[in-house]
């Protein structure tokens, strides 16, 4: 029955985790499918290979945001470069 209101009327889709800044990966509130954004930003299901892709790129990301932060921890410090 719940696959027949998505039929119907589309998934109802809801954030279950954000991956990177676009890259978001969604679940449908009635039939619990599981969705995930492209490389052209458009939503396709959510396979084995999309969620290893995911979590590389998630990794990643936080890797880059973590070292972006680091250099900016207080910019009145005096910085000795060689």
């Amino acid at each position: 029955m719940k696959n027949i209101h998505c039929k119907m009327f589309g998934h109802d889709l809801k954030v279950a985790r954000k991956v990177t800044f676009h890259v978001k990966e969604y679940i449908c509130k009635n039939c619990r499918k599981e969705f995930t954004t492209n490389s052209n930003g458009n939503l396709i299901e959510l396979t084995h290979k999309y969620k290893e892709i995911n979590k590389i790129l998630e990794y990643v990301h936080k890797k880059r945001v973590s070292k972006t932060q680091r250099q900016n921890i207080n910019p009145n410090l005096l910085v000795f470069k060689h």
